[in-house]
């Protein structure tokens, strides 16, 4: 990844992770989780590709897209559902960073800058996952769908953490996978970074408007300007 310009590098102060497919490799436990979901709750099966398309996105917004005539009071159910079948299928399946991000986050932070997060899964897990994946000491600050009223795309994740952490949106950098995250952080007046490794493409991420996509959790490193 190389940037557009040195200057808008070394204005960066603050960076912001998505989790699921930026930070954590949880596609796995997600899909499998929304299937086995879907089939205790009896609603027609979803392919491994129509769940993964909906990582990022709160879970009412997740049932919503695999199923737009769903009724609204079913919704709750389904999201209590999905949560107690990913607690238990954490026991089986153990989500791990991806190549590079604790090296990279501990680095990053050595260097002075400011490391949280904004997803759409809840605080608790959030908590969990990170402690888990030994990233923890690295995140100032942590923001999940319990948090907020209106979530990715609108930009709520990224201005409370701005007012959190007392940063201006032209210090901050966004990154994650999918094109929500690229787009909540246009919609706040940051930098955005795509990232290839996760759920969304390339040419999702270019269509959303990314600043720069990179290929590697270490390319990040360059926001010093020493690479």
């Amino acid at each position: 990844m190389r940037w557009k310009s040195k200057w808008i590098a070394m204005s960066i102060k603050l960076i912001i992770f998505d989790f699921d497919g930026t930070l954590g490799d949880t596609r796995r436990n997600i899909v499998t989780t929304m299937q086995m979901a879907i089939k205790e709750l009896q609603l027609p099966e979803r392919s491994e590709a129509e769940c993964a398309s909906t990582i990022g996105l709160p879970l009412a917004g997740c049932f919503r897209t695999l199923f737009p005539d769903i009724q609204d009071e079913l919704i709750p159910r389904c999201a209590e559902t999905y949560r107690r079948i990913f607690n238990e299928n954490l026991q089986k399946i153990t989500p791990e960073a991806f190549p590079g991000v604790v090296k990279t986050l501990k680095t990053l932070k050595e260097q002075g800058f400011v490391l949280t997060i904004a997803s759409s899964r809840s605080r608790n897990s959030l908590t969990e996952l990170t402690h888990n994946m030994g990233i923890a000491d690295y995140i100032s600050y942590l923001i999940g769908a319990d948090d907020v009223k209106e979530a990715k795309p609108k930009p709520e994740p990224v201005l409370k953490t701005l007012a959190a952490m007392q940063f201006a949106a032209n210090e901050t950098l966004v990154v994650g996978d999918m094109a929500v995250d690229i787009l909540m952080g246009y919609n706040a007046g940051a930098k955005t970074c795509g990232v290839t490794w996760g759920n969304g493409s390339r040419e999702e991420l270019k269509e959303a408007g990314a600043d720069f996509i990179m290929d590697r959790m270490e390319d990040l490193l360059g926001v010093t300007g020493d690479e």
